[in-house]
């Protein structure tokens, strides 16, 4: 069910674009988030149905000695194989959108920030009154996923290859914010994307 009271913005970036940076500084400012990505992690927290049948699925090598979900191990399978891929995400994705909108309904901000890497391709975007696209050059991303998930630069390339490219995304969407320069011109550029959307909300 949706929430009426609360308008949602997208905020949508490929991996590596910098999405957390940008929500920390849309948070400091008081506007509550809905993060995508938090959401996949806990829709396949043990326990869940969702690890119980990525489980059945694969058999134990896709967990860790804890019993949660070696993320590792999936996503080499995943990028491998695209049919694996479509068998994953008709399993989560379905979790996931609910899992949104029950925590989009529980917010109060003057408008909530739903960020999500898949926004278009999931048609989440579907649900949110304005989208904002992340640019950021493609070199930038790869680094980034390069350095922080500790993958090759093949398979980084295969992941975001997975995903709109950032020209496709800012073509979609309604609002653009360039991520480039250090964190105090970021908060900078949120504070001004902020005020810009209060107008928006207004008309």
């Amino acid at each position: 069910m949706m929430n009426n009271t609360t308008p949602i913005i997208g905020l949508a970036g490929g991996i590596g674009s910098g999405k957390s940076t940008i929500t920390k500084c849309f948070n400091a400012i008081g506007i509550q988030s809905v993060d995508a990505d938090d959401v996949a992690r806990f829709v396949v927290k043990p326990g869940s149905d969702c690890l119980s049948q990525i489980h059945q699925h694969y058999g134990d090598s896709i967990l860790l000695k804890d019993g949660s979900l070696n993320r590792s191990a999936l996503r080499t399978i995943i990028f491998n194989e695209p049919k694996e891929r479509l068998w994953l995400e008709s399993l989560t994705h379905p979790a996931i959108r609910k899992e949104i909108q029950t925590q989009l309904n529980n917010t109060s901000s003057k408008y909530a920030l739903l960020v999500h890497p898949l926004l278009f391709e999931t048609k989440q975007n579907t649900i949110c009154q304005f989208v904002i696209a992340i640019d950021v050059s493609s070199e930038i991303q790869l680094q980034r996923v390069i350095a922080r998930d500790q993958i090759s630069r093949e398979n980084a390339e295969k992941i975001i290859a997975t995903q709109l490219s950032n020209s496709e995304r800012i073509n979609r969407a309604d609002l653009v914010l360039e991520n480039s320069g250090n964190i105090n011109e970021m908060n900078a550029k949120v504070i001004t994307l902020h005020e810009k959307i209060l107008e928006l909300l207004v008309c």
